[in-house]
């Protein structure tokens, strides 16, 4: 599902470059749960928004899906996104002035998908995250635990074959974190390929893999 081939990231200032990914290659097959570990400033999070599309390589090739998408138009890069990638964010990055209900539903609108088809699949996945009593809260009346339950709904509303989490405990007690691990590895049962940076082990015990990245280079691997 996923090849990188020497790729590196560099971010260039008036007077510093610094070299955040350097000449990283691997491989995720379809299916796999991938942890991604290393101190802060390592690059894991530079790495993660490169294979979501959201970032492209200095240099270096990326291949998702079989496909070269290094040099692709960010038109065809998000429509790629749009269908197969979804994201869980530390920070949930939910839109306060929408409701749960709204914030979960807000990728099914960019499809196409019809309104009666999208609040079926909304309250669906509501009530697989336990969340239904709360659809019409907003994010600032919900909990920690609540809104990253929010937010892995909405990532998982389109049902996207890679999954990208990014520290998706880093704001939760372990009670609340343990759920939202419970829910990643359920996901993966069902044939999602899960790519995880974490601080934590207990995170990562979830894992089928650890590349532990180092200075912007992968310098170990173990499952």
């Amino acid at each position: 599902m996923i090849k990188t081939e020497n790729v590196s990231k560099l971010f260039r200032t008036t007077d510093v470059v610094t070299r955040a990914l350097n000449q990283v290659s691997f491989e995720i097959k379809k299916g796999e749960f991938i942890a991604i570990m290393g101190p802060s400033g390592c690059g894991k999070s530079t790495l993660l928004n490169i294979l979501g599309l959201l970032d492209s390589p200095s240099s270096g090739e990326y291949f998702f899906l079989a496909e070269n998408v290094t040099r692709m138009s960010e038109w065809r890069r998000a429509k790629i996104r749009k269908q197969n990638i979804g994201f869980v964010f530390q920070n949930f990055n939910l839109i306060d002035e929408l409701t749960v209900f709204e914030n979960v539903e807000l990728p099914l609108r960019y499809t196409g998908i019809p309104g009666k088809e999208r609040k079926d699949r909304v309250e669906q996945i509501l009530d697989q995250a336990e969340l239904s009593k709360r659809k019409n809260h907003y994010p600032g009346q919900l909990s920690g635990g609540q809104q990253q339950r929010v937010a892995f709904a909405r990532a998982m509303i389109a049902e996207p074959s890679l999954i990208l989490a990014d520290e998706p405990t880093g704001n939760l007690d372990s009670a609340h974190g343990e759920e939202i691990m419970n829910l990643l590895a359920k996901m993966n049962e069902k044939g999602a390929t899960i790519v995880m940076v974490t601080h934590s082990q207990r995170d990562a015990k979830y894992s089928h893999r650890i590349l532990n990245l180092f200075d912007g280079q992968i310098i170990s691997e173990n499952e």
